[in-house]
C-alpha cells in the first residue's frame, strides 16, 4: 500500500501511509508537521527492508471535545489494529510525535515492543532563539526569514534552502492548537517516564536547540541497560529531513535488520 489512507472512526479523520514489508516501525510526525515530513526517512527504511507505517494527527473538525495525549495515542493504536500490525512493532516519533509514542507505550502495554524517539520532548522552556525560530517558521513568512529560522532549526545542514522547502511544504498548522491543548491537558507523568520494560532508541541532532541532546541523555541515564542513544552530528531539530540516511542507518544498526 503506497496511497495515503484516511481512517475515520467516530468522525476522526486520521491519515496514514503503509509502505514496505519486514520488521514494522510506526512513525509519528512532529508538532505542526504532516507525515510527508517523515517521507525521506521512511523511503530509506523501506529500501533497507522495513515496513514503515506513518500515522498523522486526526483532523480538527471544529466541534470536537478537547483531546488528551491518551486520545492521540488511542488514534495510533486504532490505526495499528485496523491494518493488523504485529505486537512486536516499534512505535516512534519526531519531537511531539515521540511524546505520543511514549503515551502509546504507557497506555497500551504489550501492543509495541520498543520505542523510537527522534528528539526528546521535555518540560521546561526552550531557548529564546529556538522559540523565535519556530514562531517564524510556522508563520506566513518570506523565504529570507524562513532561511534564517532554518539556521536554528536545521543546524549545519548542507542545504538550508532545501531544509526550508521541505519544512514549509510539510507544515500542518491546523493541528497545532489541538496538539498543544492535548499536551497541556495531560499530566507529564502520564507520558514522560520511560515505559516499563521496553527498549528505547533515542536519536538526536547534536545541534538541536528545540529539544537539546541533554534531554535524551537524561532519559538514557535513567535506564542505560535498555536505553540507547545516537547523535546526528552537525544537524539540528530537523535532522530527520536534513539527514534521513544517517538517521535510518542508526535505526537499522540498532534493530539489526538485514
Amino acid at each position: 500500500m503506497t496511497k495515503l489512507e484516511i481512517f475515520e472512526p467516530d468522525r476522526r479523520a486520521i491519515p496514514y501511509l503503509d509502505q514496505g514489508e519486514g520488521f514494522t516501525v510506526v512513525l509519528l510526525p512532529a508538532e505542526g508537521l504532516n507525515i510527508a515530513s517523515l517521507g525521506m526517512l521512511a523511503s530509506v527504511l523501506v529500501e533497507e527492508g522495513f515496513r514503515v507505517v506513518r500515522i498523522g494527527n486526526r483532523r480538527p473538525s471544529g466541534d470536537e471535545a478537547p483531546v488528551t495525549m491518551h486520545d492521540l495515542a488511542q488514534d495510533v493504536v486504532e490505526v495499528m489494529d485496523r491494518i493488523g500490525l504485529p505486537a512486536e512493532s516499534w512505535v516512534g516519533g519526531h519531537g511531539f510525535g515521540g511524546a505520543v509514542a511514549r503515551t502509546v507505550a504507557h497506555d497500551h502495554a504489550g501492543r509495541v515492543s520498543g520505542v523510537l524517539l527522534l528528539g526528546v520532548a521535555a518540560a521546561g522552556p526552550m531557548s529564546e532563539d529556538a522559540t523565535q525560530a519556530l514562531r517564524t517558521a510556522f508563520s506566513d513568512t518570506d523565504d529570507a526569514d524562513g532561511l534564517e529560522a532554518m539556521r536554528v532549526l536545521a543546524g549545519d545542514a548542507d542545504d538550508l534552502e532545501l531544509a526550508w522547502r521541505l519544512f514549509s511544504g510539510t507544515r500542518d498548522r491546523a493541528v497545532m492548537p489541538m496538539q498543544r491543548a492535548a499536551l497541556a491537558a495531560t499530566p507529564e507523568q502520564a507520558w514522560a517516564p520511560l515505559p516499563a520494560g521496553l527498549p528505547v532508541l533515542i536519536i538526536q541532532g547534536s545541534d538541536d536547540q528545540v529539544m537539546p541532546p541533554a534531554n535524551g541523555d537524561a532519559l538514557r541515564d535513567l535506564a542505560p541497560e535498555r536505553v540507547s542513544s545516537s547523535r546526528i552530528e552537525g544537524h539540528g531539530h530537523l535532522f530527520v529531513m536534513t539527514d534521513p540516511v544517517e538517521t535510518a542507518g542508526a535505526i537499522e544498526d540498532y534493530l539489526g535488520w538485514d
